[in-house]
């Protein structure tokens, strides 16, 4: 019998969520807090009624540029000011948000834009480069207009407009009222499957909305609190993080990416008492040769996006004052369905923690889903909440096997212990994690076999205690070819984002399938492993 003492209900008693636009978060957030600090990046900060102003200004000139509820448009940029601004200005008049990774090449550009049927993208100046190299090789007749960052359009790209521009020259009034509600599309971030492409993860704004308000509600997060975000805007993870501390009125200080002395001098700097990260960065924090001590105002370390290490956390822990925890979470629920309890004598640092509010978990038999096991129990984690998507676009048949009867199926194998603690023991799925970043083998092994040298491929995943996982290529050389580790590394990452790059490639006779051809990715792994 569950110790009571443990309930999950003690914890998080069901929220009344909103039936809101997700740009009135903020709105609201700025009534009570106007001049209090919403966003700081290097030498600029904006108070929160700076930040509604310039929402205003982007959102009216989105809608000048003809945009209207259900286009969509693709955030191809780093962490920076204009990334949050344009996705809640875009959302108060209803237009769809697909955020792309940074790094991305020409060929996952040319994909998603595509796919995702964009009708304008938001590209930092510094990537307009990789964007043209797209452009030049195909035609994208729902693309109407870039947005590039500063002052002026590059003169590569002369038709397109400069955000500075359409800032100043837009009324930072409030947009034409748009009639948004819970149940329309806002966001369309790209999750890698298991098989084929990344696929549109269709996220509303009640999905959003629910998510950030469960995430400050679990955690305590208010007014008082600031957030060190270096983690990827892009990742459902950062695009969490970021709506949520404005939606409570905290203070958000950015980083574009991760580097562990600047995110120290700004720990102090800024009093920051919310460090977000993924298990190498706990890794990096647990091994740093530095002291740890201008960490002293941190509350939290939370980890998320793959499984956190616990020797490492352990160490990590006894370096700082604040509390190492780790959620759970995944691109169809908004992200968060899982975390800690405030209370820091609860928490169980090998555990995901406790449903967040209005959220129902359980363990089901991997073979039929339907079996609901007991507590201890290992099998596949099911969800139900308001967080979970709608289901994933242009993708039917990848739907219904991800949501059944109003339960999302993750795809990781968990077991619930007596108390109410979910633990990840691994995954059905067989995504590779890298860095936190899942890689679909699919599509790498769709990629390798475009070389007109190899005959087959499969994509596994090799442990690695820095980056979680290294990607590795298994490779059948057609007969009498001739073809190096160096080619198929230099043919492939040429071809992919920092992330799904190859990391070691290994040449072997026949890549062993099932009899309807489905590759025996586990036989490699245990190969693997007895070498």
């Amino acid at each position: 019998m569950a110790n009571k003492l443990f309930a999950p209900e003690l914890f998080r008693p069901p929220l009344d969520i909103p039936d809101i636009p997700y740009d009135h978060l903020l709105r609201k957030a700025a009534e009570s807090n106007p001049d209090r600090l919403a966003i700081v990046y290097h030498n600029l900060s904006f108070t929160y009624r700076e930040t509604v102003s310039m929402v205003n200004s982007i959102a009216n000139g989105l809608y000048e540029l003809g945009l209207r509820k259900g286009d969509h448009v693709c955030l191809f940029t780093t962490n920076r000011p204009e990334y949050i601004v344009t996705f809640i200005a875009a959302a108060s008049i209803g237009v769809v948000v697909s955020p792309m990774n940074p790094s991305y090449k020409e060929r996952e550009i040319s994909y998603q834009l595509e796919n995702s049927e964009a009708k304008a993208i938001l590209i930092q100046r510094e990537l307009v480069p990789t964007l043209a190299l797209a452009l030049n090789q195909k035609e994208f007749p729902n693309l109407q207009h870039i947005i590039v960052t500063g002052a002026r359009p590059p003169e590569t790209l002369p038709n397109s407009i400069a955000f500075g521009q359409l800032l100043s020259q837009s009324s930072p009034k409030a947009p034409p009222h748009v009639d948004v509600t819970g149940d329309d599309l806002l966001a369309l971030p790209y999750s890698s499957g298991t098989t084929g492409l990344p696929k549109g993860t269709m996220l509303t704004h009640r999905n959003l909305v629910s998510n950030n308000l469960q995430f400050t509600n679990a955690q305590g997060i208010n007014p008082t609190d600031a957030a060190l975000l270096f983690l990827p805007f892009y990742h459902i993870y950062g695009v969490m993080l970021t709506g949520s501390f404005l939606a409570c009125g905290g203070t958000q200080i950015m980083m574009e990416r991760f580097d562990l002395l600047e995110s120290l001098e700004l720990c102090e700097k800024y009093q920051v008492t919310y460090y977000f990260a993924v298990p190498p960065i706990i890794l990096g924090l647990a091994n740093a040769p530095v002291d740890l001590g201008k960490m002293k105002s941190i509350k939290y370390i939370f980890s998320g996006a793959a499984p956190m290490p616990t020797d490492p956390a352990r160490r990590l822990q006894e370096k700082i004052p604040g509390r190492v925890v780790q959620g759970y979470g995944l691109t169809e629920a908004s992200p968060l369905t899982h975390s800690q309890p405030r209370d820091i004598s609860l928490v169980r640092l090998g555990s995901v923690g406790l449903p967040t509010h209005n959220t129902e978990c359980k363990i089901v038999d991997v073979e039929t889903g339907t079996r609901e096991l007991p507590q201890g129990e290992q099998g596949e984690l099911i969800i139900k909440g308001p967080q979970i998507m709608q289901g994933y676009w242009k993708a039917p048949e990848a739907t219904a096997q991800a949501l059944r009867d109003g339960w999302l199926y993750t795809g990781d194998i968990a077991y619930i212990d007596e108390d109410g603690y979910t633990y990840i023991v691994d995954r059905k799925k067989e995504m590779i994690k890298y860095h936190g970043f899942g890689v679909a083998p699919a599509e790498i092994e769709a990629l390798l076999l475009e070389h007109p040298t190899i005959l087959d491929a499969a994509v596994i995943g090799v442990p690695d205690d820095e980056a979680g996982e290294l990607i590795k290529g298994i490779i059948v050389k057609k007969p009498g070819a001739t073809i190096t580790e160096e080619d198929v590394l230099n043919f492939a990452n040429g071809k992919l984002a920092g992330y799904k790059r190859l990391r070691l490639v290994e040449f072997i006779d026949a890549i062993p399938k099932t009899a309807s051809g489905k590759i025996l990715r586990r036989e490699l792994q245990e190969r693997e492993k007895a070498k």
